[in-house]
Formats: C-alpha cells, sequence, structure tokens
C-alpha cells in the first residue's frame, strides 16, 4: 500500500493539529516545554499549520511531489497501527506529535510532554544529569510548577530527594504513573477523536486511488 496524500478539503476538518515540541530541545535553556503557563491557550487558527505539517509528510499527488525516502512518508497502514497499544503511538516520532496536539485540546499536554523529557533525560551524559533533572523537576514536579503533573504526594517527595544525587532513573516512578494515566484516560479518547480518525480515514481513501 502506498502512502497517500490528505486533501485540502479535508485537511480543513481536522481540529487542532500543530507540531508538539521535539523532546531533543531539551539540552537548550529555554526548550519550550519549561515555558510558562500562557502554552495552555488553545489556538484560534490552525488550519495553515496542520496543511504544512502533513504536506512536509506525505506527497502531495497533485503537486507531483515525490519522496527522496519512504521513511518519510505516513502511511495508513502506520497510523492504524497506532490503535494497537500508547507503546507503539509513542514509538512514533509523528505519533507523538498528533497524540500530543490531542492532548493540547485537552489541557493535559505536560503529560506527553513530561514523558517525553524523561525519555531523553534517561540518554543524558552524567556529567549533564543534574542541571537536566532540575529543569525538568521545576517545570512539571514540584508543587507550583508551571506544568505541574498529576502525581500523588509521596511520589512527588520521593523524586525531589532522588534528583539529589541524580540517577537516569530519577524520574522512573513519576514517568510510570503519567504513562498509565495517559493509557487508560486520554488514550482511549483518542483513538475516538476526531484529530485520529479523520487523519486515517483520509489516508486510507487516498490510498486506494
Amino acid at each position: 500500500m502506498r502512502a497517500a496524500a490528505i486533501s485540502t478539503s479535508r485537511l480543513d476538518k481536522m481540529p487542532g493539529m500543530f507540531l508538539s515540541a521535539n523532546p531533543k530541545e531539551l539540552k537548550g535553556t529555554d526548550h519550550s516545554l519549561l515555558d510558562d503557563k500562557t502554552q495552555k491557550k488553545r489556538p484560534k487558527t490552525f488550519g495553515m499549520d496542520v496543511k504544512a505539517y502533513l504536506r512536509s509528510m506525505i506527497p502531495h499527488l497533485e503537486s507531483g511531489m515525490k519522496p527522496s525516502k519512504s521513511k518519510d512518508l505516513l502511511s495508513a497502514d502506520e497510523v492504524k497501527q497506532w490503535s494497537e497499544s500508547l507503546e507503539k503511538l509513542l514509538a512514533n516520532q509523528t505519533g507523538q506529535d498528533v497524540f500530543g496536539n490531542f492532548l493540547k485540546s485537552e489541557f493535559s499536554e505536560e503529560n506527553i510532554e513530561f514523558w517525553l523529557a524523561c525519555e531523553d533525560y534517561k540518554k543524558t551524559k552524567s556529567d549533564l544529569l543534574h542541571c537536566k533533572a532540575e529543569k525538568i523537576y521545576k517545570a512539571f514536579v514540584q508543587s507550583d510548577a508551571a506544568k505541574q503533573i498529576n502525581i500523588d504526594f509521596r511520589t512527588r517527595e520521593s523524586t525531589a530527594k532522588k534528583i539529589k544525587a541524580p540517577t537516569p532513573t530519577s524520574f522512573d516512578e513519576a514517568q510510570k504513573i503519567i504513562y498509565t494515566l495517559m493509557e487508560k484516560d486520554s488514550y482511549p479518547r483518542f483513538l475516538k477523536s476526531n484529530i485520529y480518525l479523520n487523519l486515517l480515514n483520509d489516508l486510507q481513501a487516498n490510498s486506494l486511488k
């Protein structure tokens, strides 16, 4: 099955999609995940964002564009696999982006942002662990964090102690709680959302042309 282009008319019906932050940017000091709560405001315009985003991944057949590498394409089969498990969804970069923007529409994007930050943190060199641990803790874990995640008091206190002598597993307990929260709460709604269903339906329809 070949990857398909999504029509402009259908794109206009897809609510609230735009690019989410790349976790690799946590290495910088001004990462968007660490911004204040103003990012919680839902964007009023998104049409051009979603069109440009999807066209960067899917060759637009009407324009005659040809992909340079097959891995750059988004196929219906790939998107369908996202429904198999949250693990498969989050293992895919595009899946992270689409799910992240669904969470933004529900004002709970801090969950995936924290999860991605933890994934990036685990790959951090030992001499940089302390600095990055402090950033993640202040952004998501401490009681007055701008994007405070929903974890219990014991886990919050335990994490605070762990980052005083940080290791790659310092946030594992909190990350597991947030993963379970997304898996049981947000993920099932995502699979029924217009953001996911419109994308999947368009790819399936166009693949038959």
